[in-house]
């Protein structure tokens, strides 16, 4: 049985605007100690998925209009705020994608560190304090007895990032999310990070879902890999399949947009236009206009898509455009 079982997930934000339809019907698992990726684009659907699990998206405008997400027994989706506050920070913990905003810069790394054991714990004091520099150590930040008592803007990029991984395993979670967290580092510093997350995500035996726009990062540290678009899942595989066969047109278009693959003085290829726009959602395919990989006259016109087996744990969109 997963550790993390989330079927038919839709999130949708009612503003002035109209409603803005977020994430549509998705639907993945997470097994106990292995890494589900998901990838798309910005505005893609993937963050706010995660956030809908686990009670951050504003209410309102937020809604969770259907689905259901099983963590080990608990349906997060209908859990209360009081249930939440319990699994948030303790059995399932989350790195953000900019550590600057997401570290309190008028408090000092130490009671950043030591707030979660305090809260889930009832760890205070010395003995808390000993925890959060072990943790430290454990991520690799220099004489961490010294720098606990450092504010945020003292440290680097991808030293607050450490402490944010440090933050969010403190307490030993079951599941960590991490939203983008290499995204405004730089090559090096984003290899050590991932490195990292790897090597406390096999000590401690952690699931993770990894959210990411670079497939490139899918490819090092992912085990099975979701695809996004449009606030859809158009495919879902293991990573050794999606990569040795990648079957939609979207997941084609990303593949073929990594600069790797192409040959030196070689034009990049980019997919042309930009995402629809999620208030005026489109009828049929949402890739259509942008499909230069397969189809488009192929391409659905009268009804979304629908995600189907296509071959043993390998799901795509069933639109003929995006499959030819």
């Amino acid at each position: 049985m997963p550790l993390l079982d989330v079927r038919n997930l839709t999130t949708r934000f009612h503003t002035r605007n109209g409603v803005v339809h977020a994430v549509e019907d998705v639907s993945f698992s997470v097994e106990a100690g292995e890494t589900h990726g998901i990838v798309g684009e910005s505005g893609s659907g993937k963050s706010v998925t995660c956030y809908s699990l686990l009670g951050l998206i504003p209410k309102p405008p937020g809604r969770i209009h259907s689905g259901t997400a099983n963590f080990d027994g608990v349906d997060l989706l209908k859990a209360s705020e009081r249930d939440l506050q319990k699994i948030r920070g303790k059995r399932i913990s989350m790195i953000f994608q900019d550590p600057m905003t997401s570290l309190n810069p008028f408090m000092r790394i130490r009671d950043q560190l030591t707030e979660p054991l305090e809260i889930h714990e009832g760890i205070r004091g010395r003995k808390a304090v000993a925890r959060a520099i072990d943790a430290l150590a454990e991520v690799g930040i220099p004489k961490p007895e010294t720098r606990i008592n450092s504010f945020p803007h003292e440290f680097s990029g991808g030293m607050r990032q450490r402490v944010m991984i440090a933050m969010a395993l403190i307490t030993r979670p079951e599941l960590l999310i991490c939203d983008e967290p290499t995204t405004a580092l730089d090559v090096t510093v984003q290899k050590q990070v991932l490195d990292l997350i790897r090597d406390r995500q096999q000590k401690l035996g952690t699931a993770v879902v990894f959210i990411t726009h670079d497939l490139e990062v899918v490819s090092q540290v992912c085990d099975h890999v979701s695809v996004m678009y449009a606030g859809r899942i158009v495919e879902r595989a293991t990573r050794a399949e999606l990569f040795r066969k990648p079957l939609h047109a979207y997941t084609r278009s990303l593949l073929q947009s990594i600069p790797a693959r192409h040959e030196k003085g070689e034009e990049l290829y980019t997919i042309p236009g930009l995402p629809p726009d999620m208030t005026d959602p489109p009828v049929g395919c949402a890739f259509r206009p942008r499909n230069t990989l397969g189809n488009a006259d192929a391409c659905l016109t009268d009804h979304s898509p629908e995600l189907s087996e296509i071959e043993p744990e390998h799901f795509v969109q069933n639109c003929p455009g995006c499959l030819a």
